[in-house]
């Protein structure tokens, strides 16, 4: 049986004039299916600080053009809001990724935003944030929306929203926006013109190969080797790319081969876009899986370095051989690590390194990268999870010139250099993994070399990350009990190892906005991060150590995730 509000909610989207009979057929078939039903309709998709992301479907708690176009309505209600005052008429940029119905939610928030007297600025075919971000910023729009789920499986889609600076929105921002959301009562408040009436009108502008050229040509500007590769240095540095079905493939390839590399191979299986994702479990470059076809290619053609982007080309991971000629696939805090060392050092060879030069990570990324940017003699600050903070932070930098930004990033694979977005950048995060792997071969050294050095250098930072997925209803009401557990009842030792410190995100210390995060740091300099993710049914538990050597900083990290991951699944 439904829920009595449950069915009343469905009985309310069956009887709505403005919802297309196709939708409300998809929703009889389900009438004896009362758990589906009850999943679809139990709440509304919320509109959280990043925007909106579900399984696609018909429901109240699905992506469908429904809840698209009732986000976009409270969207362009906000944009006029915040834009009243400026000449001429708001914009907003829109792009989307390779996922199902990705174009039709597009077009959708387009034609929304176009009756509500906003131009869309509309990429007619995929493209990756990044390039959103950067389009924001360029077009000088008054925000963004990037139709896209990330690395989600295949049954998700998304709708992030930037404002006018290309970041994704910060929570005062976001607030304001879901308010004006949750004021659109019914589906019949939703304005709507068609695509002919928007076009005739100059309220619906397609954006093209210009735009392309302004972002390649921008992200190859940040090269720091683009002398030597163009002297050749690069020319025996083999690489290969997969974008794993996404929106990577050709904005990664005209950057490499802007700076000059020569030798770049696309996994042929995963090259073309699949919103299916078909050759993986998930489109993920974290995950070692993702690497099979790029490692099978790789021992082939006895490349140096893989490199993977997830679907809206956002996240890079980076596959390289150790001593043993073996491919490793490193962590989003290892080729961080190695990123900041070879930015920061190059600028210093250059003498282009600012005096107030800052790196900016987040609370649960290793320390690594941030002892490595002191060393040459940056500062260093820390925020939430979510690059829109690190974004916000770059922002702050800009209009008050206390830092100059050199390099954000987070665990989660996510970097950027430059300030020409403010959102992490997976196509440039592919052109310095690739630049770095050519400039350290040329002095016979891997990345994994280079890693092992800054372990000599500065200690052995392990680090790792332990996910439990709770879908649903029931899943919700779980995460919130384990986050209320450890709060209520703190550890005063874990893994036999004192807790001096317990930091409670929510009540928004360290100048940080509140959010649900728990951080515990013990004595030995070891910590860990209970975190529900704000984009997936789960919570997420990272973890941190530094050792004297690598079995020592393994043996620690794993005695850790033992003892706090027992209690998780108690």
């Amino acid at each position: 049986m439904l829920n009595e509000k449950t069915a009343a909610v469905v009985k309310q989207w069956l009887e709505d004039p403005s919802i297309d009979e196709d939708t409300k057929q998809e929703l009889r078939g389900l009438e004896a299916q009362p758990d589906e039903l009850e999943d679809r309709f139990y709440r509304e998709l919320e509109f959280g600080t990043g925007g909106l992301r579900g399984v696609i479907g018909a429901g109240s708690n699905r992506m469908n053009r429904y809840t698209v176009g009732k986000a976009t309505q409270g969207l362009a209600e906000y944009i006029l809001e915040t834009a009243k005052g400026k000449a001429g008429k708001p914009s907003v940029v829109i792009a989307h990724d390779s996922r199902h119905f990705s174009p039709e939610f597009s077009l959708e928030a387009a034609l929304v935003l176009a009756a509500n007297g906003i131009v869309a600025k509309l990429y007619p075919s995929l493209r990756t944030t990044p390039q959103l971000s950067f389009s924001v910023r360029h077009l000088q729009a008054d925000g963004g929306i990037m139709v896209t789920a990330s690395h989600n499986p295949p049954e998700y889609n998304g709708y992030k929203v930037y404002n006018q600076e290309g970041g994704q929105l910060v929570p005062h921002e976001a607030e304001r926006v879901i308010s004006l959301v949750q004021g659109v009562q019914s589906f019949s408040a939703i304005k709507r013109i068609t695509r002919e009436e928007a076009e005739a009108q100059g309220l619906l502008v397609w954006l093209g190969d210009a735009e392309d050229e302004a972002f390649i040509d921008t992200v190859a500007s940040l090269s720091l080797s683009r002398e030597q590769l163009a002297a050749g240095k690069g020319d025996d540095l083999q690489i290969v790319f997969t974008p794993l079905h996404g929106t990577g493939n050709l904005p990664v390839r005209r950057v490499l081969e802007k700076i000059g590399f020569k030798n770049v191979a696309v996994v042929p299986e995963q090259e073309q876009p699949d919103g299916d994702f078909s050759t993986v479990k998930s489109p993920n470059p974290e995950e070692r899986e993702a690497f099979t076809l790029a490692m099978k290619l790789g021992e082939e053609l006895n490349a140096d370095i893989l490199i993977g982007t997830d679907p809206d080309c956002d996240r890079m991971g980076a596959v390289v051989r150790n001593q043993e000629g073996k491919y490793v696939v490193l962590s989003g805090n290892q080729s961080g690590a190695i990123m900041v060392d070879y930015v920061l050092s190059r600028m210093k060879e250059a003498g282009t390194l600012p005096e107030n030069g800052a790196v900016i990570k987040t609370i649960v990324t290793s320390e690594l990268g941030a002892v490595i940017a002191q060393h040459y003699g940056a500062s260093v600050l820390n925020t939430l999870t979510g690059f829109k903070y690190i974004g916000e932070k770059m922002t702050q930098f800009e209009q008050s010139g206390e830092h100059t930004f050199l390099f954000g990033y987070e665990e989660s694979y996510g970097y950027l250099a430059g300030s020409y977005a403010r959102d992490k950048d997976a196509v440039l995060a592919s052109m310095l993994i690739a630049e770095a792997a050519a400039y350290y071969k040329t002095q016979g050294k891997t990345l994994y070399d280079v890693l092992e050095g800054l372990y000599a250098q500065f200690g052995t930072f392990i680090e790792r990350l332990e996910s439990r997925t709770m879908k649903g209803k029931d899943g919700l009401a779980k995460i919130q009990s384990i986050m209320a557990e450890w709060r209520e009842n703190p550890p005063t030792e874990v893994a036999g190892v004192k807790v001096v410190q317990t930091l409670d995100y929510e009540k928004g210390i360290d100048g940080l906005p509140s959010e649900n995060v728990l951080k515990y740091i013990l004595e030995d300099d070891s910590w860990f991060v209970l975190r529900p993710s704000g984009t997936e049914p789960k919570i997420k538990v990272y973890f941190a150590v530094r050792g004297d050597s690598l079995a020592d900083a393994e043996a620690a990290v794993e005695r850790l995730v033992q003892a706090v991951t027992a209690k998780v699944d108690a």
